[in-house]
């Protein structure tokens, strides 16, 4: 079931990929309206997933061997932690066990998904959290031992919190989704997905 999850996530990871080319690119151009002719819109799935915001618009001009120039990194990071909203209640961390959950599952924004049904992160798509995982991805570095190697301080949880809800503000043109900033966890399942990377009694952290 989880390679089947892991898959969707790879399908959905690679069309967003194709809705970040170069605007400027004529053959790019080219290319999205063919994607954009051969996909449907259907229940959630909308065609406007294919349009950038400005951020992939910046970032897509700075792809393959285009290096990202530091001061645009700077200004994408600068304007990207802005957009940071941390819990009115001032707690970071929530429920491990139920990080666990959201980190294993895969979904969500799928059209076959209900969309009134919490998404998922599907972290182990990318990231290796616990030493019992056999299976997870490699596109993100290995998270396992997490808090124990950083500290389980204040810093380390805002670091944390902030990697997950928007991860441009920390690494410009991240390949991590913006799951704070564009809605796809809420912020009860933020706090547990922290909980899980923090907590010391969490299995990343054993």
């Amino acid at each position: 079931m989880k390679t089947k999850l892991i898959a969707l996530s790879a399908i959905a990871a690679a069309v967003s990929a194709c809705a970040t080319v170069p605007a400027d690119d004529a053959t790019s151009i080219k290319a999205l309206a063919v994607m954009k002719a051969s996909f449907a819109a259907k229940g959630q799935a909308k065609l406007d997933r294919l349009d950038q915001d400005s951020l992939q618009r910046t970032c897509s001009m700075y792809s393959g061997d285009n290096e990202l120039p530091k001061d645009v990194a700077s200004r994408i990071e600068k304007e990207q932690l802005a957009t940071i909203k941390f819990p009115a209640d001032g707690h970071l961390l929530g429920d491990w066990k139920a990080g666990e959950k959201i980190a294993q599952s895969g979904r969500g924004g799928q059209f076959s998904d209900d969309p009134a049904k919490p998404s998922g992160a599907n972290c182990y798509a990318c990231h290796q959290l616990t030493k019992q995982e056999l299976s997870y991805g490699t596109i993100g570095p290995s998270l396992f031992n997490f808090a124990k190697v950083r500290g389980y301080g204040p810093d380390t949880q805002k670091y944390a919190w902030t990697k997950v809800y928007n991860s441009h503000a920390l690494s410009a043109c991240s390949t991590m989704p913006r799951f704070g900033h564009k809605g796809i966890l809420t912020e009860g399942q933020i706090k547990d997905i922290v909980a899980l990377l923090m907590d010391p009694k969490s299995p990343v952290n054993q």
